[in-house]
């Protein structure tokens, strides 16, 4: 294992995928299944506006929210990057305003901390982004005496997580929903809304709230001014969002639109990449199409994201969603079922936490293909006297290491002749040939984070595209939201009208009739979460 001239650099980005379980041979045999899926086509397609989205009659170009604002991108016959520009405007502006005190809250006090409410795409990629850009020094230093937190999950323990110890009239609450009636991010934004009025009066929420939405009647019916909401289309998928104002707005307001241009140019520039670039030097090409090697040829159903860096620790779960929600489909794009897996499951955790956690499987136990993803300047350097190397360095060792556990292993020879016991050889063999990649970033700023998110976010289309699915729509999440809003009536009327559980299956029916024998607590406790929170239920639940 480990073959020559298996590497491409791009923009201050190597990719070594040497340690592939592939030759010279095979790669020009997934060039030519790349020519037969009529890969170049599909990418001149979606960068051209066509509706790749079939199902759902939509073309696919988050790209364009990144594009120059001099670029031509055309959706049903229209140019949509004046449009995108002059949202990007609008967040510039709202931004400045607040972040400098020109836009305060009701009581006059800056609106130094920034609540974002969505949940899926609108809250993993921006968080992943946020939590990236935390210790770049210049992005910490932008966002000085700020905070921003994210409200996801519509389980009570998030909403007392997010507004422990900040207070209403120095916060902003931006709410991210397209439609303006996703379920638990509208229960989400009633909550903050019930606790915001409760300390500074109805009136105050138009001054302490603001949306990322298209549904402007149902924006102003909230409470919110219809100026004070930022648009995006439908030819943005929620999980590649993360560069329209469901992303841009928050992080421009705790870092500054400045930090997070560079960031939209990040990613621009791996779109050019993509769009451009021989397959033989592509980067997103080559991972998709090693994913596609790994995961229908060898059958391989998994994916570790590795990072050596505790900075991109959301990076995998971002991923995940971007990964397993677009290619995780059972027919063509045509509707046919398919004679093969698609997709893969995608995990992972910053080294070198990982390795104390789930590497024993990877090394011993499942073949896992690995994404090793390494920083060569560290955002935060530390060097102690006396200490062999850095602290960095010392990370690094281990990023340059496991690549090669991975593919080399250890024999019951090479054992032997280091004097192990017999009766432990058996466990202490490494079977090698297990496949890894390596990418090495020569920097971790806003641009190279930017860069990053794009190399995945295309790799992932390339393996839909090579597989002939659809990657852009997402219908699995749809039958256990249906099946949610029929448990939902069924509790109401339990819990205020005392009717018995009906129209369940068995398994249902018993274990909802044990969940409503504990009767809801509406006092809990003394801190100010809990009695909030149930005071304010009939407005967090009636809209």
């Amino acid at each position: 294992m480990c073959a020559r001239n298996f590497d491409s650099d791009f923009d201050g980005i190597t990719l070594d995928y040497s340690r592939q379980r592939a030759t010279p041979g095979t790669m020009d045999k997934l060039y030519n299944l790349a020519e037969a899926a009529h890969l170049k086509e599909k990418i001149d397609r979606m960068f051209n506006g066509e509706h790749i989205n079939s199902s759902e009659n939509r073309s696919v170009l988050h790209v364009a929210l990144r594009a120059p604002r001099d670029a031509v991108m055309q959706s049903d016959g229209k140019n949509v990057v004046p449009d995108v520009w002059n949202v990007l405007d609008k967040i510039k502006d709202f931004s400045e305003r607040v972040r400098n005190g020109s836009w305060v809250g009701a009581t006059g006090k800056a609106l130094t901390d920034v609540i974002s409410v969505g949940i899926g795409g609108s809250f993993l990629g921006p968080l992943f982004v946020h939590t990236a850009l935390q210790t770049d020094p210049e992005a910490s230093k932008c966002a000085t005496g700020r905070q921003l937190r994210f409200l996801a999950n519509v389980d009570p323990i998030d909403v007392a997580r997010n507004i422990a110890g900040l207070k209403p009239e120095t916060t902003l609450v931006v709410v991210v929903s397209k439609t303006f009636t996703t379920a638990e991010t509208m229960l989400n934004a009633r909550t903050l809304r019930a606790w915001i009025s409760k300390e500074l009066g109805p009136s105050a929420v138009a001054k302490h709230m603001v949306a990322v939405s298209t549904n402007l009647t149902l924006v102003e019916k909230f409470g919110i001014d219809p100026n004070n909401a930022f648009a995006f289309w439908d030819w943005v998928g929620g999980r590649y969002s993360v560069c329209s104002a469901v992303g841009v707005l928050p992080l421009s307001l705790q870092y500054g639109f400045t930090v997070v241009d560079k960031f939209l140019k990040g990613a621009s520039s791996i779109d050019q990449h993509f769009y451009s670039a021989p397959f033989e030097k592509n980067l997103p090409v080559l991972l998709g199409l090693l994913s596609v090697w790994n995961v229908s040829f060898f059958g391989y159903p998994a994916r570790a994201i590795l990072p050596y860096s505790q900075a991109l620790e959301k990076f995998a779960p971002h991923i995940q969603q971007v990964s397993m929600e677009s290619n995780g489909k059972g027919v063509s794009i045509d509707g046919k079922p398919l004679p093969f897996e698609t997709g893969e499951i995608d995990f992972g955790e910053p080294g070198t936490n990982g390795q104390h956690s789930f590497y024993q499987l990877i090394h011993q136990g499942r073949v896992i293909p690995c994404d090793f993803i390494g920083v060569v300047k560290s955002q935060q350097p530390v060097y102690l006297e006396g200490e062999v190397v850095n602290n960095h360095d010392e990370l690094m060792s281990n990023f340059f290491a496991q690549p090669d556990a991975l593919a080399y292993g250890k024999t019951p020879e090479e054992l032997q002749k280091e004097n192990v016991q017999q009766h432990l050889i058996p466990h202490k063999t490494f079977s090698g040939n297990r496949p890894s990649l390596s990418l090495l970033l020569s920097s971790l700023d806003a641009y190279k984070i930017g860069q990053l998110l794009a190399i995945y976010e295309h790799r992932v289309a390339v393996q839909g595209f090579i597989w002939g699915i659809n990657s852009f729509d997402q219908w699995g999440v749809e039958l256990g939201k249906s099946l949610a809003t029929q448990v939902r009536k069924q509790l109401h009327a339990s819990r205020v009208k005392g009717e018995p559980v009906e129209g369940f299956n068995f398994s249902t029916t018993t274990m909802l009739t044990k969940y409503l024998k504990v009767p809801f607590q509406y006092e809990q406790g003394n801190n100010d979460t809990c009695s909030y929170t149930s005071r304010f239920s009939h407005d967090t639940y009636g809209g």
